[in-house]
């Protein structure tokens, strides 16, 4: 550092030059020659001899000369303080060079910073107007709970809300945070025209991503729900209050200061009610306060007294609607938990001001059914004699017991099953788990549905995660993802290899033996395998670690938990992903993976349910349709080859699927919307 700063000197005068006298060797040269008359000529030699004025010429000399001495003496001294200052000044200055460009760097962050938040505040501006209205209901719902307003009232004010959404959202913005005779004054002076466009839709369920999360019903809820609302529904969501409840995710989270009383096991028991709004959904949380301890529990599922747990829950919240003064257009249930709403609704409390609410229920798969004694169908204000019956929720193999889910589907206005890429009658004789005969009477009901994703956090030219952005219009940036993904997991950094990945949660033994002869295969021919396996199953977990050992091979890498980040890059930098199948939902692996120009192939690739597929069935998805025409009959060897030896083909499969858009907001939302429309009808 000071030789740098010492370079960065300016020129200065030299430095002076003093010369050292020997006052005795002066004394011993000197000459001196005297004439015949004394004089001196000054050519003599011989001993120094000085007279009186030389003496004094020299003293003076001497003293002249040690005068000026001292005065080069003070001049260096002054030099070296005055470099000493220049080396000072130049410290000083590169320090303040260095504070300037600190400086600038931090003004160019917060610029950065202040434009994305900008940009992230208009994106928001929808969701943030979203948000505001359903805070706005869940307060209605509370000056109806604590008798400020009445029913009728209530139902007005819905409307109001429900009719200008935005036009709300900027009135009521601070509004919501005043007093509730305060906020009842301005909604008496607020007056929006317009016709109702949307469904008033309630969810009625066990789970919500973020806030209580499983499996595929709480992202299905979530996602969903979303979409429906930014197309102009309005969308609510009961939960059951859960001890072990993601708050963090609930904005505005606030108990009630009103309870309310439901049936159960004989008579009336009260119930606390929290409000929040989860991504611009309004949410209700209900929790019992007697049987306190059926969700302060560790789980959500897999407990003896789950009919118990999930029917108080589902009378609780039919309860609550009428409490209320809600008048929803279509009550949304969820698989066997609250599928004895269909029953209830239509027994109990269709006559409670809900005579407009119709019911649709969704099922993710008919092999969870709950079945248990009739005589506990009284628990929740049920005659068990009018239902056991085999048209009703009898079960058609154990005639004593009653099917839950079987209720569900009889009581139901429309059922959808999601997701799937079967067809109705192929559902029905192969996948009914024993209601085929149920199925069959009601398929008019039935409708299937595709799965979808958040394409607001999938999407490969926003995707923060990656470490360069692409597009179907320009997928450069793929090939980046590829070698950032080679490098993190150490893999070789070579573009021409076929790069595959596989995340997974839950495969049978069976698919892992397919897997190893997969793997196996293609190792041999140089390709690189990335696994991220996961599950809450110890025999799963532990298979997985089996197929690892059986598997090892320098050109494979496994990774033993979900990672977000990784997953995204998984995405972006494969060629191939490996799906247990296509219709798996958890993780809507190959949804994601068509978006991010990924290619996805199923493990068992045989399966001749495909040659069932054909364009003039209206009955199949737009995704059924996609995917059998690209990646569904083609096996891991095929899609390996074609990379190799057609890449232009595969090319324009790859961008082509990158243009579809199979997220919530496509054909799920639209088939859900039609849905809602038809029993509105009935």
């Amino acid at each position: 550092m000071e030789m740098l700063l010492n370079a960065s000197i300016p020129n200065v005068l030299p430095l002076p030059q003093f010369i050292s006298i020997n006052h005795n060797h002066a004394r011993r040269r000197s000459l001196r020659c005297f004439g015949k008359n004394g004089e001196s000529n000054g050519l003599s030699s011989g001993p120094f001899q000085m007279d009186h004025d030389d003496m004094e010429v020299h003293q003076n000399h001497s003293q002249s000369f040690n005068s000026k001495e001292e005065k080069q003496i003070d001049i260096w001294r002054l030099f070296k303080e005055a470099q000493q200052n220049i080396l000072y000044l130049n410290k000083q200055r590169l320090m303040a060079m260095e504070e300037l460009d600190r400086v600038k760097n931090e003004r160019n962050s917060l610029l950065n910073k202040i434009e994305q938040l900008e940009a992230k505040k208009q994106g928001n501006t929808r969701r943030d107007k979203l948000a505001t209205s359903s805070e706005l209901l869940l307060r209605i719902d509370s000056m109806v709970l604590t008798g400020i307003i009445g029913g009728r009232e209530a139902s007005d004010f819905r409307k109001l809300v429900m009719d200008s959404r935005g036009g709300v959202a900027d009135d009521f913005y601070d509004a919501i945070y005043k007093k509730d005779a305060e906020l009842l004054a301005e909604l008496h002076h607020f007056s929006v025209k317009g016709k109702k466009k949307g469904f008033h839709i309630v969810h009625i369920c066990t789970e919500m991503e973020p806030v209580a999360s499983v499996g595929f019903l709480a992202s299905y809820v979530t996602g969903i729900s979303r979409a429906l609302q930014r197309k102009g529904n309005l969308v609510e969501v009961i939960l059951p209050k859960y001890a072990t409840l993601n708050l963090d995710e609930v904005q505005g989270f606030r108990e009630v200061e009103a309870q309310f009383y439901s049936y159960f096991n004989g008579q009336l028991h009260e119930n606390r009610i929290w409000t929040g709004v989860v991504h611009g959904i309004g949410v209700t949380f209900i929790q019992p306060v007697y049987y306190s301890s059926f969700f302060s529990r560790e789980r959500v599922y897999g407990y003896s007294n789950d009919f118990e747990r999930f029917t108080y829950f589902s009378r609780a919240s039919l309860d609550y609607i009428v409490k209320s003064g809600k008048q929803p257009d279509v009550l949304h249930i969820h698989n066997w938990q609250t599928s004895i709403i269909g029953p209830l609704f239509w027994d109990v409390f269709v006559n409670q001001g809900l005579e407009g609410t119709r019911i649709l229920l969704t099922c993710q798969g008919f092999d969870s059914q709950c079945l248990e004694q009739p005589e506990k169908l009284a628990l929740c204000g049920l005659d068990p004699a009018r239902l056991h019956r085999p048209d009703r929720l009898q079960d058609k193999d154990k005639a004593h017991l009653v099917n839950i889910l079987k209720g569900g589907v009889v009581y139901s206005n429309k059922v959808i099953i999601m997701p799937s890429i079967e067809l109705n009658d192929r559902i029905i004789s192969r996948l009914g788990h024993g209601l085929e005969p149920t199925l069959n009477i009601h398929k008019d009901k039935l409708l299937i549905a595709p799965c979808g994703f958040d394409k607001s956090t999938w999407d490969p030219s926003l995707d923060k995660f990656l470490p360069q952005n692409y597009s179907a219009d320009n997928v450069k940036g793929k090939s980046v993802c590829k070698a950032s993904l080679q490098r993190h997991l150490d893999l070789p950094q070579q573009a021409s290899k076929v790069l595959v990945g596989c995340i997974c949660s839950d495969i049978s033994d069976f698919d892992l033996e397919n897997l190893k002869m997969l793997v196996w295969m293609a190792s041999k021919r140089g390709v690189q395998f990335i696994f991220m396996g996961f599950s809450q199953s110890a025999g799963i977990s532990m298979a997985l670690e089996f197929f690892q050992e059986d598997v090892k091979d320098e050109n494979m890498r496994f990774i033993d938990n979900y990672d977000e980040a990784l997953s995204h890059l998984i995405f972006a930098g494969s060629d191939i992903m490996l799906c247990p199948s296509f219709d798996t939902p958890l993780l809507q692996v190959p949804l994601k993976a068509l978006k991010y120009g990924t290619a996805p192939i199923a493990v068992r690739f045989a399966d001749n349910r495909f040659r069932h597929f054909g364009d003039h069935d209206m009955e199949i998805t737009e995704f059924s349709q996609f995917i059998n025409k690209t990646f569904a009959k083609m096996s891991l060897s095929q899609a390996i080859e074609e990379i190799k030896n057609n890449p232009s083909e595969w090319n324009r499969r790859i961008t082509d699927a990158m243009t579809k858009d199979f997220s919530w907001d496509a054909e799920c939302s639209d088939r859900h919307h039609d849905a809602y429309a038809s029993i509105k009808g009935l």
